[in-house]
């Protein structure tokens, strides 16, 4: 696994990326706490299976909501203070939780959790497409996505420790408790990470306000590229989601495997989400990000095949397992900086934040799908139908996804109908205020 683009980057931009790295890292902890304390809330809090449910999805739909927000509001008041906002947001809903006393209490928070989470993720991923050099873009915002892997990780270590020590009831509301540490992460941005240049190079042009009007992705040549990347999101996402709600149960009832293997099927599974996002920024770097999307989704594909389709044991099942997390988490780093190459600055973190979010939000109903199929045919069948047909949707849309892996975002810093001049002028003070943030 060769990290050595570290030692390559800026002062500013080895920041950037591990405020991104690290905000994400906690955030994903939070949000996986909820996962593991489930039985303990139903059990404590008289919660039914339906309420642990609905809980989930007040999570996905205030994280869909949550990234086109935050996207909205990073275009007007700027990528750092947006991405201070949402860690906090996730940092105090989370920790408000600890004193949840029933379900519409957990709801609230739930999606104000959401919310921050999905916000956290787009302008966290919009300013280090903004700040790390062209050529080195692709592999340190796929990285970023690691951090999802670096959080699961941590709340799974904690959760036997803290269990263990403390009664049920007790337990649930530290574990909470403990997700206020995120907080701690928005004063290392606020103290190291500098606003990006170039966001700040269109703020001196006095062009923030102009052309951020929200709708203005639903417009013009920009219709377009918002409507693939939504249509690419929600096959992608979509057809993960299966495989995360689904496989569990699947590999319980429908392959008959002991709940222990469960614990070895997990820790493969998160280091390949942890590998992933590395090797597909290395690949995209390479031969470009749509034929890696490309080459990840076939290898996806058959991957979930071989999962439902054939009977496989329990070694087969951690070797997969792997490559599921590596794969999936793969596919998911590429997103945002692919949408972010798609806009011009004044509606970047709008236009990607909406790919992002719409997707993710149309992408939540296909496991339900599976659900509902599953009760006229065998679960593995429903689920390889409806995740492969995600996939194939999602590899129809990366054919019609502009490949600008690479580009230089300060040359999009102004509208596609700007003049050669303005273009250049932008670019030169965009370099300028880059270069006097590289000062020591």
């Amino acid at each position: 696994m060769n990290l050595g683009w570290l030692s390559k980057l800026s002062a500013v931009e080895r920041k950037t990326f591990f405020a991104a790295f690290g905000g994400l890292a906690l955030d994903s902890m939070d949000t996986t706490i909820y996962a593991l304390v489930t039985p303990a809330l139903i059990a404590t809090l008289s919660l039914s299976r339906p309420d642990a449910g609905i809980l989930a999805s007040s999570s996905l739909i205030g994280t869909a909501i949550g990234g086109w927000i935050a996207g909205i509001a990073a275009d007007k008041f700027g990528r750092v203070r947006v991405l201070q906002f949402t860690i906090l947001l996730v940092a105090v809903s989370t920790f408000a939780a600890a004193f949840a006393h029933g379900f519409w209490y957990l709801l609230v928070a739930r999606a104000i959790q959401g919310m921050g989470y999905g916000g956290e993720a787009a302008v966290g991923a919009v300013l280090v497409a903004e700040v790390v050099a062209a050529g080195m873009r692709g592999r340190v915002a796929a990285a970023i996505q690691s951090g999802y892997a670096v959080g699961n990780a941590l709340s799974v270590a904690l959760f036997p420790v803290i269990f263990g020590f403390l009664s049920q009831d007790m337990a649930w509301r530290v574990f909470f408790a403990i997700g206020v540490l995120p907080a701690l992460l928005v004063f290392f941005v606020r103290r190291f990470v500098p606003e990006s240049a170039i966001f700040a190079e269109q703020v001196a042009r006095g062009a923030a306000s102009k052309g951020g009007a929200f709708w203005t992705i639903f417009t013009g040549e920009h219709l377009f590229k918002t409507l693939v990347a939504t249509f690419f999101t929600t096959g992608t996402l979509g057809a993960a989601y299966v495989m995360i709600t689904w496989l569990p149960t699947y590999l319980q009832t429908g392959l008959h495997l002991p709940v222990a293997h469960a614990a070895g099927y997990l820790a493969v599974n998160i280091f390949g989400s942890f590998v992933g996002p590395i090797a597909f920024g290395l690949l995209a770097d390479r031969i470009g990000r749509r034929k890696s999307f490309m080459l990840f989704l076939i290898c996806q594909a058959l991957n979930v095949a071989a999962y439902t389709q054939l009977p496989i044991g329990q070694g087969v099942t951690i070797v997969l397992g792997f490559l599921l997390g590596a794969l999936q988490a793969g596919l998911a780093s590429g997103l945002m900086p692919t949408f972010a190459e798609l806009f011009p600055t004044s509606i970047r973190a709008n236009g990607a934040g909406f790919g992002l979010s719409a997707g993710r939000g149309l992408g939540s109903i296909v496991p339900a799908t599976v659900g509902i199929l599953s009760t006229r045919m065998h679960l593995g069948d429903a689920m390889a139908l409806c995740a492969i047909c995600g996939y194939a949707a999602a590899f129809c849309a990366a054919l019609m996804l502009p490949e600008q892996q690479g580009i230089d975002l300060r040359t999009m810093a102004t509208e596609p109908s700007a003049t050669e001049g303005e273009r250049d002028g932008a670019v030169e003070r965009a370099e300028t205020i880059r270069m006097e943030r590289a000062k020591p």
